[in-house]
């Protein structure tokens, strides 16, 4: 009988006894066999709306960075608003003379060749649907981008599974994005475009203090208030965290509270940070993480730290590390909101600001006196 000697061999496994899997799902061997509800999905609120020097870094932007970057940190989720604007489907925030990111089917096609570049990771896209599009001008829209072949199919348009599969399934039948719309008519015809409160829950997302994050139901409004409720007829909780920065509450105007992000988005430390906040929710849930949060500037913090720690990733494989400085502020030519923000900060020192003032520096944003808007 011929003996082997395998001693040489053994220093090299007992120096590595636990070698990365060659295979991760959203950036982990250890999230395959999870289901996509199990887990939690890091969110980029209003994905497109950049604070950077393509849009003089508005103030009315809620990302340092581009929606392939985000995906490429670790983002899993990216929201977008859409309007209709000289008969096209446009990315625009709150209104297409604010803050225009471009065709919906031009976005689309990022993240489809994000999906190409990256064949182990499931994205989620969820949009707001302002305009009232209907579920087959915005099939055309995806048609246009030519990324409807990933899109997963529930069993079901009228209620929520019992069960969502793994990330390794969904990976393995190549059907890897899943797409929500708020809100939406669905069509048999197009069974992908899903109703978002038909699947998920949202806490409340108008905050602007820190000390007022919440846990509970504020839509749809079915079950409102009633997480508990909400949770065992199978809808996804998504947990809203991002501040609005109040200096122009009177005008019913907020943005972006990019001052306070390095608290906010943190995994502890600080009121209203992330991490005690998801921890605080999982508690109230019985034991129930979020399934997707939702956040501004998501490179602060990191907000990925939490989410990790929810999934217990250790070891992220194949995600890249950007930067969590800011850009610069808002520039001189940022936005009409800088003006506003100016005034607001003058009328809070005491100076008079007369209501000539207030529409000058509102230029030619139509909706100053009607207020209501959110960013």
């Amino acid at each position: 009988m011929r003996v082997f000697n395998f001693l040489p061999l053994l220093p090299a496994v007992l120096a590595n006894p636990l070698a990365k899997r060659s295979t991760a799902c959203n950036n982990s061997p250890d999230l395959c066999s999870k289901s996509y509800g199990e887990i939690t999905h890091l969110g980029a609120h209003d994905s497109p709306f950049l604070r950077d020097a393509s849009t003089s870094n508005s103030v009315a932007g809620n990302q340092y960075f581009d929606t392939p970057t985000q995906l490429s940190a670790g983002v899993r989720l990216v929201t977008a608003q859409v309007h209709k604007s000289n008969s096209q489907w446009r990315l625009c925030h709150s209104s297409c003379s604010l803050l225009d990111a471009g065709l919906l089917s031009d976005w689309l096609k990022k993240i489809k060749s994000w999906l190409d570049d990256n064949p182990n990771e499931v994205v989620t896209i969820l949009l707001v649907n302002s305009d009232d599009a209907s579920a087959s001008e915005l099939n055309t829209e995806f048609t246009t981008a030519n990324i409807t072949d990933y899109a997963y199919k529930p069993d079901s348009q009228s209620s929520a599974p019992t069960s969502w599969p793994t990330l390794q399934t969904m990976i393995d039948d190549d059907k890897r994005l899943v797409v929500f719309v708020a809100s939406l008519t669905t069509s048999d015809s197009y069974p992908y475009l899903m109703d978002e409160f038909t699947f998920l829950w949202e806490n409340p997302y108008d905050t602007s203090s820190a000390s007022n994050f919440s846990c509970q139901v504020d839509r749809p409004s079915a079950y409102s208030g009633n997480a508990a409720s909400a949770n065992a007829a199978n809808l996804l909780p998504l947990m809203n965290h991002f501040l609005y920065s109040s200096d122009l509450a009177k005008f019913d105007i907020e943005y972006p509270n990019a001052s306070y992000i390095g608290t906010t988005n943190a995994a502890s430390g600080g009121t209203g940070n992330l991490g005690d906040s998801a921890s605080d929710c999982k508690k109230e849930w019985s034991g129930r993480q979020p399934a997707f949060i939702l956040v501004d500037f998501f490179n602060r913090g990191p907000a990925i730290d939490t989410v990790d720690s929810l999934n217990n990733v250790t070891d992220p494989v194949g995600r890249k590390s950007v930067s969590e400085a800011s850009t610069n502020s808002a520039s001189s030519g940022s936005s009409v909101f800088k003006g506003l923000v100016e005034l607001a900060d003058s009328a809070k020192a005491g100076t008079s600001v007369s209501m000539g003032n207030w529409i000058w520096a509102g230029g030619n944003w139509g909706n100053l006196l009607g207020g209501g808007i959110s960013f």
